[in-house]
């Protein structure tokens, strides 16, 4: 064992610094195996993929050995929530407890940053944004956002706590990749993005989010040239997501949105050109109707689905060429008032890069006229080459009243694994859920990692006292027409036994709609996902003590509710991928032609590592105790199902519902494990 492994195992072991600065902190053997493990990669710049599951304490883990060792560090988490969490509460905790003053830096994307020149366009010109209020709320709220930006220092809108993450104003306050004036804006030296940029530069360790991570890994680069300082270390936390994030990087959009904002700018920027209005409204307010009729005329389309689906909808290709013309004709207004202002330049930049997004999502389903040479290869700032256009699956998905075109590629583990090699640092890759039965072979493939050191750490909870998994009998198939009706039938006997306490989580909204339906009458507190925002139904859920709370997908992970708040969770079915996702339908395609099995290949692991986050909500630390309601009969009926359960914790399991009632008596019934299905041959895909 080297000297930084020996030094950051001490000082997570008893009597070591933690445990003598840090109040509550309990030495676990779990952890400083981790730690020791993560510590030897940073001594031998080696790749490190390691599981660690819940309660190991992975956080402490390895930020010792980043303080210890003094290296350059960037480590990345997966959601701006986790990124402030770390930096202002687990970070200062390690710090002042090992007494090191390392410099540190917390760094999110322009879009967490006031734009003080976007603020003071809708400010100089109200009638512009007249009608991007929709309530009196929302004027309320931007003046409250005018007064915080006169005396904000950070300038982060994480500091305006009752702003909604959603909120239509931010389009309004903060500035994109397409409309930053860069070095050209009269507030450059103010600019938040660049100060925090330039604090990121000169420090030891700076704490970003895995989108800004994957922008500085010149995916992106958000027209400010390197985002990041070299690092000697990388540690990317909840490593699971980061392939997902990776294709949206890697991939290109247009939307709605930007279009309507593009047409917007272009207006706002007349107010200090005299004369530039007659040239640019009439091809402005063009291009608002173009995108408006387009999102009408998508309106009879699925929500989500191919291009070749858009595509066969005459409407549709109508009005994508109509939009395409009045993208072009805006182009060709504004090029005549690029020397105006540093303004109009950047809204002709723009419109000439959406012009040249839509003639690559476009290319091969539907010729178009982009009126622009590079527009077919992508232009300076995009190799459009023909390789990479037939290695992506080009899709749209409607909003309430919004669309948007996307390119995904198909496969991103070969430029992951370029801009690692380049970086010549050491990478620490890490989450509660990355092995699917104990290997890692799904996770290293598509994080293009070739054999990697690799490290299963359990979790280190006493699984046979805290916990119980309950798998109710004579439950009907998941799609038969009865399903979610004996569903509810079955998770209200366990509500009962736990007087609520209770996530209930599926794998659709249309069947979380029907239990919220069947539940409104329950005894206890209900929370149903899409009444209120996800942080204040958390809240609210927290403060009931015997709440119920029924959720999606988004619910699966990232969610800490420790104690008796919760202390059941139950999941309707197996979370196989939405079978309406084209990203997914096509990259199982792929794996098809390059002679896989797209089932056991693909959507075994994607499903097994979304089971492993949503059953991860339940026992968070060593005093919790819950039971885990697995609703799906295929868990038992299908040989694949004994790859779920041997991936989960060691729960204790029982099929009968009196040691459900048992268990919340706090007995201690003898709880026989339900028999393993025998080990699956060649799996057979879902029903």
């Amino acid at each position: 064992m080297g000297e930084l492994a020996a030094n950051s195992r001490a000082a997570l072991s008893e009597g070591g610094a933690l445990a003598s600065n840090i109040p509550g902190f309990v030495p676990r053997v779990s952890q400083q195996q981790l730690t020791a493990s993560i510590a030897t990669a940073f001594e031998q710049r080696d790749v490190l993929l390691a599981e660690a599951g819940t309660g190991t304490g992975k956080t402490f883990a390895y930020l010792v050995p980043v303080l210890l060792s003094g290296l350059k560090t960037i480590i990345s988490t997966g959601t701006k929530a986790l990124q402030d969490q770390l930096y202002h509460r687990d970070l200062p905790r390690v710090r002042d407890a090992l007494g090191i003053g390392l410099s540190t830096a917390l760094l999110k994307g322009r879009a967490n940053y006031l734009c003080k020149y976007r603020l003071e366009q809708s400010k100089g010109e109200p009638q512009l944004v007249k009608g991007m209020f929709g309530s009196r709320e929302q004027a309320s709220q931007f003046q409250r956002i005018v007064a915080w930006g006169g005396r904000t220092r950070m300038g982060d809108l994480a500091e305006l706590e009752a702003l909604p993450e959603d909120s239509p104003l931010l389009p309004m306050v903060t500035s994109t990749t397409e409309n930053c004036l860069g070095n050209e804006c009269p507030f450059w030296s103010e600019c938040f993005v660049v100060q925090a940029r330039q604090r990121a530069q000169s420090a030891d360790l700076v704490v970003v989010n895995h989108h800004l991570l994957l922008a500085d890994l010149a995916l992106k680069q958000e027209g400010f040239g390197e985002i990041l300082p070299g690092a000697q270390v990388f540690v990317v936390d909840e490593a699971h997501q980061l392939p997902e994030l990776a294709a949206q990087f890697f991939g290109e959009g247009l939307g709605a949105r930007p279009l309507v904002e593009l047409a917007r700018d272009a207006l706002a920027e007349c107010k200090d050109v005299t004369g530039s209005l007659a040239v640019v409204q009439q091809p402005a307010q063009q291009l608002e109707h173009a995108t408006r009729a387009l999102r009408a005329a998508m309106e009879s389309l699925p929500t989500r689905g191919t291009q070749q689906r858009a595509l066969h909808a005459t409407a549709v290709r109508e009005a994508l060429d109509a939009m395409a013309q009045a993208l072009l004709h805006l182009t060709d207004s504004l090029a005549t008032l690029r020397e105006a202002s540093p303004g109009f330049d950047g809204c002709h930049a723009r419109a000439r890069e959406f012009t040249a997004r839509l003639g690559r999502w476009l290319l091969e389903g539907h010729a178009v006229d982009t009126g622009d040479g590079d527009a077919d290869t992508g232009g300076d700032e995009h190799d459009g080459s023909s390789a990479d256009l037939r290695d992506d699956v080009r899709w749209y998905e409607l909003s309430p009243r919004g669309f948007r075109l996307q390119r995904t590629p198909l496969d991103v583990s070969a430029p992951l694994r370029t801009h690692r090699e380049q970086s010549r640092a050491a990478w620490i890759f890490t989450s509660a859920t990355l092995a699917v039965a104990g290997d890692f072979e799904h996770i290293s493939q598509r994080l293009g990692l070739d054999a990697p050191t690799t490290l299963l750490q359990p979790s280190p909870f006493d699984w046979d006292t805290q916990a119980l998994c309950y798998l109710p009998p004579a439950l009907p198939e998941p799609n038969s027409r009865g399903y979610n009706e004996a569903l509810v039938d079955a998770l209200l006997p366990v509500l009962h036994a736990s007087a609520g306490r209770a996530f209930v989580l599926f794998a659709s909204h249309r069947a979380l709609r029907d239990a919220a339906d069947a539940l409104r009458d329950c005894p206890w507190p209900l929370f149903v996902q899409g009444d209120a925002p996800r942080p204040v139904l958390l809240q609210r859920f927290r403060e009931s003590g015997n709440g119920v709370l029924l959720g999606t997908a988004s619910f699966r992970e990232g969610v800490d509710v420790v104690g008796d708040a919760l202390s059941v969770v139950i999941i309707d079915k197996l979370p196989f991928a939405a079978p309406d996702d084209p990203v997914f339908e096509a990259r199982l395609d792929a794996v098809r032609r390059a002679g896989g099995n797209p089932f056991r290949d693909e959507q075994l692991p994607q499903a097994v590592i979304a089971l492993k986050q949503g059953a991860g909500r339940l026992i968070r630390s060593e005093r919790d105790r819950g039971v885990l309601m697995l609703c799906d009969p295929r868990l038992l009926g299908k040989s694949y199902g004994r790859i779920f359960l041997d991936s989960l914790p060691p729960l204790p399991r029982t099929r009968r519902i009196e040691d459900v009632h048992a268990f919340f008596a706090n007995c201690a019934p003898p709880v026989q494990h339900s028999p393993s299905p025998a080990p699956p041959s060649r799996p057979a895909p879902p029903p």
